[in-house]
């Protein structure tokens, strides 16, 4: 007996195979890095017409029209001429320091500038306490940059503290991610607005605009004062962050920022001016005060994202890694390092650099966690020594190589980090400031467990294969 077709089920099943085909073909026309292509394939042949859509909803034609529209901002607005200057060419040297801040001048057309005052900020409540203070003493304007601001006591503190500064009428201008901040308090937006500020969202959820990119998302911090102060590094506006979390017991965040007074504060500036004409088409005149000199450090700011054609965070990694003599001393809650990282990092350690690195026991994202631990074996294998923080989460992005050079930001080490995210750090050459991170390290590693070859193996062979599984997604994590 012949079995009818069934027409309505093929026809389904012809539609989800030309998606599926539709969005292989475009993953391969991306080009990009190799780990990437083959985790969206797989992805895809994995979960039909799911896959494709989130392929195409994650990496659709809205990113690249993004990263386009971010490249023509930022020559728009760059000083001169709009274009990235051709780096200076100083004779090779065996500093650490100089080799690091020249890779900072290549990969984003800044130069390092000297003559400043770093103050690392890594106790919670200090750093908002400082935070805090400068902001309300500031006189003339605050352009103030989030990935998150909470709807908590300590986000509505800050925005109520934005509120009053531009009633007084100063200048005050608030950018912040829509995603990362999907929770703000409107009410209160609403008021800072009322108040004379300007408020934006970067990279706003809808749909239904062109420019829009759901995994491109504006991880930076800024809070600049008068253009003669500047915060930047890890930490977000929320009560894990500044510390009010004690009170109730929850889970506190572990981070690290830094204030900068001097010549340096200028290029935050840029970059701020920069993120503000993207979102709002904006042209801000550079600010006329930034400059003063008032210390002694060295900094370089880093900016990064995927409108770069080589991302310049991953590449500050990579040379404060390779260019090390005695010692690397790395922080990151995230750690899914990319080939070149993960290589840097074998290749220091086996030439007998001292390299440590710091993670979070307990990740408060459970799936980047689990995919963290498989790359323990070959880091261990080669002598590295890996930690993990008990104490609390551990927020802060660091690196500390050979008490000379630290590099505080943003920027995770991980894929999102070094190709999705705008993500910004500074790199500080200061003995001094150097020497403080350091030993803040080794007092975190006072409160960590040391993992070895034989505790990593120990682990129940069903947590081994969990942590495989989610590794195989860690490029798009």
């Amino acid at each position: 007996m012949d079995v009818p077709w069934n027409w309505s089920a093929i026809g389904i099943a012809a539609c989800i195979g030309a998606l599926d085909v539709t969005a292989i073909v475009k993953v391969l026309r991306r080009g990009g890095d190799v780990e990437g292509t083959l985790a969206w394939i797989f992805s895809i042949i994995a979960f039909p017409a799911i896959g494709a859509v989130l392929y195409l909803i994650l990496s659709g034609p809205s990113l690249h029209r993004t990263i386009r529209r971010r490249r023509t901002t930022v020559a728009r607005v760059r000083p001169g001429d709009g274009v990235i200057a051709e780096p200076s060419r100083p004779p090779p040297t065996t500093k650490v320091a100089d080799a690091v801040l020249r890779t900072v001048e290549s990969a984003t057309g800044m130069p390092a500038t000297v003559g400043n005052t770093v103050l690392p900020l890594v106790e919670a409540d200090h750093a908002f306490e400082a935070l805090e203070t400068a902001m309300e003493r500031a006189t003339r304007r605050i352009h103030a940059e989030y990935y998150i601001v909470r709807n908590d006591e300590t986000g509505r503190r800050f925005l109520d503290l934005l509120t009053r500064q531009a009633k007084a009428g100063l200048e005050v201008r608030f950018l912040y991610d829509a995603m990362g901040s999907f929770g703000l308090d409107t009410s209160r937006l609403d008021a800072l607005r009322d108040a004379g500020a300007r408020v934006e969202a970067f990279l706003p959820l809808s749909p239904w605009r062109r420019r829009w990119a759901v995994q491109q998302r504006n991880h930076r911090k800024i809070v600049i004062v008068d253009d003669m102060i500047a915060f930047t590094g890890g930490m977000n506006v929320g009560n894990e962050y500044s510390g009010r979390v004690r009170r109730r017991g929850d889970l506190l965040f572990r981070d690290s920022h830094v204030r900068i007074d001097g010549p340096a504060v200028a290029d935050l500036a840029q970059v701020f001016r920069e993120d503000w004409a993207f979102a709002t088409g904006e042209a801000l005149e550079p600010p006329q005060f930034c400059g003063i000199p008032s210390g002694s450090a060295r900094v370089g700011i880093v900016p990064s994202g995927p409108d770069q054609i080589v991302n310049a965070n991953s590449m500050v990694y990579f040379a404060s890694i390779t260019a090390a003599r005695e010692r690397v001393f790395l922080t990151s809650p995230y750690f899914i390092p990319d080939s070149p990282t993960m290589r840097a990092l074998l290749a220091a350690s086996m030439r007998g650099i001292d390299v440590r690195i710091l993670l979070p026991a307990h990740c408060d994202v459970w799936l980047v966690g689990m995919a963290a631990r498989t790359y323990y074996r070959p880091l261990l294998a080669a002598g590295v020594r890996i930690f993990e923080y008990e104490r609390s989460m551990l927020h802060a992005k660091t690196i500390v190589v050979d008490s000379e050079l630290c590099v505080v930001g943003s920027a995770n080490v991980d894929v999102r980090s070094f190709r999705l995210n705008y993500e910004l750090s500074a790199a500080v050459a200061d003995d001094a400031f150097a020497h403080d991170m350091e030993r803040r390290f080794l007092e975190d590693l006072e409160h960590s467990r040391e993992v070895t070859s034989r505790t990593h193996r120990r682990g129940a062979w069903w947590r081994q294969l969990r942590d495989q599984i989610a590794r195989l997604l860690s490029p798009l994590l």
